[in-house]
């Protein structure tokens, strides 16, 4: 897991570093992972990693005292996922561009981060080097979406689920009772249980389980 790690050049509240080098926040509950991103990232002469964090909550908090360009975050972080984070952003740090990286690249999960604002959705698997560029292509307006995933997401079709209910029917996936459930999406237990009833109702499913198989058959989580 891990702490968040401030780098070098990072003024909390500022709007830059005065060197023209495009501000990105990490945020990614592996340590290994984000660490080792954050050094190959620190060698672009245009970037500089201004902050870091372990968590949904954490990258909110470190996007508020540090207001990067990029906020490069991992789909699945623990206290709110990466779409969430980007909801958020989106709405508190319009000048702050979100971009997704993940190693669940669904058809499903696309479709929420274009529908949170996110501006860049790549799978975990793309070099440093060419997530750089991407870096780039956000911060300056523009989008970019993984070629395979984006044709898997059109493939897909349309959900019948909303946002909400395809995020507690994933977090249902390994068997979590609704206490862990309701705890990990920041929601009321009695809120989590409609959820799941509607979403099970609209896949015509048996139950929680068939419907998660159901989707996800469908790409839609």
């Amino acid at each position: 897991m891990g702490t968040p790690v401030e780098r070098a050049g990072a003024r909390p509240g500022g709007t830059g570093t005065g060197t023209g080098k495009v501000r990105v926040l990490l945020a990614d509950d592996e340590h290994l992972i984000r660490g080792a991103l954050a050094a190959l990232l620190a060698l672009e002469e245009d970037l500089t990693v201004v902050a870091e964090a372990a968590s949904g909550p954490e990258a909110l908090a470190m996007a508020r005292a540090h207001v990067p360009d990029v906020a490069v975050l991992d789909l699945q972080m623990p206290g709110a996922d990466g779409v969430t984070v980007a909801t958020r952003l989106r709405d508190e740090l319009p000048g702050c561009r979100s971009l997704i990286v993940t190693s669940h690249g669904r058809p499903g999960h696309l479709k929420r981060a274009l529908a949170a604002g996110v501006r860049g959705f790549v799978p975990k698997t793309v070099s440093a080097q060419r997530l750089a560029e991407i870096i780039r292509t956000v911060h300056a307006g523009n989008r970019y979406v993984d070629p395979d995933l984006a044709a898997d997401a059109i493939s897909a079709g349309d959900s019948p689920l909303t946002a909400r209910e395809a995020e507690v029917l994933e977090l249902a996936a390994d068997g979590a009772p609704v206490t862990e459930i309701a705890d990990r999406a920041g929601l009321s237990q009695g809120t989590v249980r409609n959820y799941l009833s509607s979403a099970v109702s609209k896949l015509g499913a048996e139950n929680r389980h068939a419907a998660v198989r159901l989707a996800r058959a469908r790409g839609w989580v």
